[in-house]
């Protein structure tokens, strides 16, 4: 083997420091190539909505993601949206998978929204208290010729932005919320159900619900906890029954089996005590 050429790697081998793979590089694009991109993201878009009023959601679903992939990456409440429409398409296809992955995605966008929204207002808050603190020292100066202080009204509307956007957050994060919410309560199983009960309890605290939503969150509470353990104490079934057959397997060889132990639950804490009974 040449000296220009890789060793293989072993399998199995842990990759030393400069082998570890680089994090996938973020793409940057000029103004005028991000103003492009989000147009035909926009146009996708807009045809899948029209496709998606048409109930032909596997076409409208095509359409989303093709919009999502022109999309550029950092624009996190553009891909919410995206990907909270998709979560609308699966759950009309009732794929309630996808519609669980999709609106988490969405959710994990419009986090990282709602935190560039909080740094910038930190920003805000910080620049106007410098700004108060220079025109108290050139008051108690008496400078007649001090700079005038930056104009309000840009403030005003940098202000007005940032709380459009809050109110636009909130509105996918209901959308999102209760399709997971949905979906997860259609898959079942203790942890969906589990799930969705807490997306419910999370709607519960909004004031931003449609009254049909409303209902609907208020009728789910009341129905979910027992879904729940229902479906808790299924899968605690299940799991002790293969757990009762691994154990009879084991204790067969010594003449034994787990019907020479006794399981008993603790009510108060759930816990199980194990007591054994000679054959």
């Amino acid at each position: 083997m040449s000296s220009q050429e890789a060793p293989t790697p072993v399998k199995g081998v842990p990759k030393k420091p400069e082998q570890a793979e680089e994090a996938p590089e973020v793409v940057k694009f000029s103004p005028e190539e991000e103003a492009e991109l989000l147009s035909e993201s926009n146009a996708h878009k807009s045809e899948a909505n029209n496709l998606f009023t048409s109930a032909r959601y596997d076409a409208a679903l095509t359409k989303y993601d093709e919009a999502v992939a022109m999309c550029p990456n950092h624009l996190d409440y553009e891909i919410a949206v995206l990907k909270s429409n998709i979560a609308a398409c699966n759950l009309k296809l009732e794929e309630w998978k996808g519609a669980i992955k999709s609106a988490t995605d969405a959710l994990d966008r419009l986090t990282k929204v709602e935190e560039a929204l909080v740094a910038e207002e930190e920003e805000a808050a910080e620049k106007k208290r410098e700004e108060e603190e220079v025109e108290e020292e050139i008051i108690s100066e008496g400078a007649a010729n001090a700079a005038p202080a930056p104009p309000p009204e840009e403030d005003r509307r940098a202000e007005e932005a940032r709380r459009r956007r809050g109110d636009d957050v909130l509105r996918i994060r209901a959308k999102a919320l209760m399709r997971r919410a949905r979906a997860r309560s259609e898959q079942g199983g203790w942890a969906n159900l589990t799930g969705a009960e807490e997306d419910y309890k999370a709607l519960s605290k909004m004031s931003n619900l449609s009254p049909a939503d409303a209902k609907v969150v208020r009728a789910q509470l009341k129905v979910l906890p027992a879904r729940a353990k229902a479906a808790q104490d299924k899968e605690m079934g299940e799991m002790l029954g293969k757990l009762k057959d691994l154990g009879n397997g084991i204790l067969k060889p010594f003449g034994l089996s787990t019907d020479n132990f006794e399981m008993t639950k603790d009510e108060k804490t759930g816990g199980y005590s194990m007591n054994f009974k000679p054959g």
